[in-house]
């Protein structure tokens, strides 16, 4: 970000579900203090309260990065990299993003600018270890697929042909639904969908 380029600066606050009597202004004040210390504008407020950090949908946090995209703000600040990202991937990723847009972001606990070289430094050690996580995880799925394996055990979902007809149409009589009756049976909710259009064209019935 350019010295001489006017701070916007968005406090983005975050309080879950388990710290149900944390007071959001032990976040938002000393974040303030910091902006006013620096003689930023606050171009305001973002709490999301009561909110799990692993949950997909987050309303202040999307709404944050739908004005940065908008470029309504240029300086976002965080009382902990914690309150902001879901998971390693999801704080990389952001974090990629917002700095394509030019948006610079700040994490108060962890003193840390990541428009700054050091910050920077910080960025790429992140991304590796978001890498490194990534490779484990897809060395435990492919060790685990090959043990499988050698027990004689089929991995993935079954083909169709493994199901008989009457496996669906039974359960669909007992009123599960077409996702329930795909998890149960271990196929994909097209197949399941699929047998049962048949079916109904066949007996001229609705599924």
């Amino acid at each position: 970000m350019e010295k001489d380029q006017k701070i916007r600066a968005a406090i983005y606050c975050r309080v879950s579900t388990i710290d149900k009597k944390q007071d959001t202004n032990l976040q938002l004040t000393p974040l303030h203090d910091y902006c006013t210390a620096r003689k930023w504008d606050i171009a305001g407020e973002y709490i999301d309260k009561g909110i799990s950090g692993s949950k997909d949908q987050r309303p202040a946090l999307d709404r944050l990065m739908n004005d940065a995209k908008k470029l309504k703000i240029n300086c976002i600040i965080v009382w902990k990299l914690d309150r902001w990202g879901r998971s390693l991937k999801h704080l990389i990723n952001s974090l990629s993003e917002l700095q394509n847009l030019g948006v610079s972001f700040i994490s108060y606990q962890e003193n840390i600018d990541f428009s700054t070289p050091a910050g920077k430094m910080m960025f790429h050690i992140i991304g590796a270890m978001a890498e490194f996580e990534r490779e484990l995880i897809r060395e435990r799925v492919r060790a685990g697929i090959q043990n499988a394996q050698k027990k004689g055990i089929k991995v993935g979902r079954r083909a169709l042909s493994e199901i008989t007809h009457n496996d669906v149409m039974e359960l669909r009589s007992k009123g599960h639904s077409i996702r329930n009756i795909a998890k149960k049976l271990h196929l994909s909710v097209g197949s399941v969908h699929k047998t049962l259009s048949k079916a109904a064209s066949q007996n001229g019935l609705n599924t």
